[in-house]
């Protein structure tokens, strides 16, 4: 499936979130959510930051089920 051209998949607001988290993450002091562990995945440290994003309302896209 081909993207729309002039499309913004997520919002400036949710880029932010996930430049802050990604910091988070390479500072250390990312901690997950359930467990309370530290989070070294960065995979896992961009589904926080866009599941934060999401909770304050920025444009991000549902999550695949």
């Amino acid at each position: 499936m081909a993207k729309k051209r002039g499309r913004r998949e997520y919002g400036p607001k949710a880029q932010k979130t996930v430049e802050r988290v990604m910091g988070e993450r390479k500072r250390g002091t990312l901690r997950s959510g359930g467990s309370g562990k530290r989070v070294t995945s960065r995979k896992q440290a961009i589904a926080i930051a866009l599941s934060e994003a999401r909770q304050s309302g920025a444009k991000v896209p549902k999550r695949p089920r």
